[in-house]
C-alpha cells in the first residue's frame, strides 16, 4: 500500500513538473494568430519534385537562340564589364580549340566592324603573365627573379605586356561567354545593374589605361627583364592564339 502511494505521489509530481515546464507564461494563441508555413522536402530544392525518386524529375527544355551570327539582338550585360552572353547560334563552333577558334574570325578587332560583331577588348590582347622558367635545379624564375612562392599576393611577379593579337590565356571563349537560353525561371532575380559607363550595357570598359589604373605592378628587379624575354613571351602567347 505504501509502495502504491509512493508511486502515485511520484506520478503527480512528474505531471506537475511537465506542466510547469510547458507553461512559459505566454498567452495561448488566438484564432487570428499567424501560423508558420509548412516547409516540405520538395520545396527545399529547385526541382520541386519528390526527392526520393528520379522518375518524377524531368528537366525543363532549354531553348537556345537559333539566330545566325550577325542577325541576332545584343543581350544587355548583367553588370558593368560582365562577359557578354552569346546571342546567336553556336552550332558547329564548339568545342573551341587552340588551332581552331571560329569566334575570332568575326570578333577580332580588325574584322569585327565589317561583320557587325563586337570586337574583343584590349584586355584580351594583354599578357599579364610573367616570363616564367624552371631551372635544372628546379628553381622557378619569374621575370628574371628566383621565387619561392608563386602565389604571392604582392603582385611583384606580375607584368603587363600589351600586344596586337589574342592572348593564349583568352583563347577559350566559352569559358566566360555562354549562349543565352530561354527556359522556366527557377529562381526570381530582382537584381538591377548600375553601369559606371554610358555604354556599359553593351560595351566593355577594359580598354586603354583602364586596364592598368591602380595596378601596382613591376617587372621584377631592374635590369632583369630584357626585350628578348618579353619578345619570347609574346611569341609563345601568340603561337597559342593561332
Amino acid at each position: 500500500m505504501k509502495t502504491m502511494s509512493k508511486i502515485t505521489i511520484g506520478l503527480v509530481a512528474a505531471t506537475l513538473l511537465i506542466v510547469g515546464c510547458g507553461d512559459s507564461g505566454k498567452a495561448a494563441p488566438t484564432a487570428n494568430a499567424k501560423v508558420a508555413p509548412t516547409i516540405t522536402e520538395a520545396s527545399l530544392g529547385l526541382r520541386k519534385t519528390d526527392l526520393y525518386s528520379e522518375d518524377t524529375t524531368v528537366g525543363d527544355m532549354t531553348m537556345y537562340n537559333k539566330s545566325a551570327a550577325g542577325s541576332s539582338m545584343k543581350i544587355k550585360r548583367a553588370f558593368q564589364d560582365a562577359p557578354p552572353m552569346i546571342p546567336h547560334d553556336v552550332e558547329g563552333m564548339l568545342p573551341i580549340k587552340i588551332g581552331n577558334n571560329a569566334c575570332i574570325s568575326c570578333h577580332a578587332p580588325e574584322v569585327a566592324p565589317s561583320m557587325n560583331a563586337l570586337p574583343y577588348p584590349e584586355s584580351h590582347m594583354t599578357n599579364f603573365r610573367a616570363v616564367t622558367s624552371i631551372g635544372q635545379d628546379g628553381r622557378i624564375t619569374k621575370n628574371g627573379v628566383s621565387v619561392d612562392n608563386t602565389s604571392t599576393s604582392t603582385r611583384d611577379q606580375m607584368s603587363v605586356k600589351k600586344t596586337s593579337h589574342l592572348q593564349g590565356a583568352r583563347f577559350n571563349c566559352n569559358q566566360c561567354h555562354a549562349p543565352q537560353s530561354e527556359s522556366k525561371i527557377l529562381v526570381e532575380n530582382n537584381f538591377e545593374a548600375t553601369y559606371t559607363r554610358e555604354s556599359g550595357a553593351t560595351k566593355s570598359g577594359w580598354n586603354g589605361t583602364a586596364l592598368t589604373d591602380q595596378l601596382d605592378t613591376i617587372k621584377g628587379e631592374a635590369g632583369k627583364v630584357t626585350a628578348a624575354d618579353i619578345a619570347n613571351a609574346n611569341s609563345a602567347a601568340g603561337s597559342l592564339a593561332h
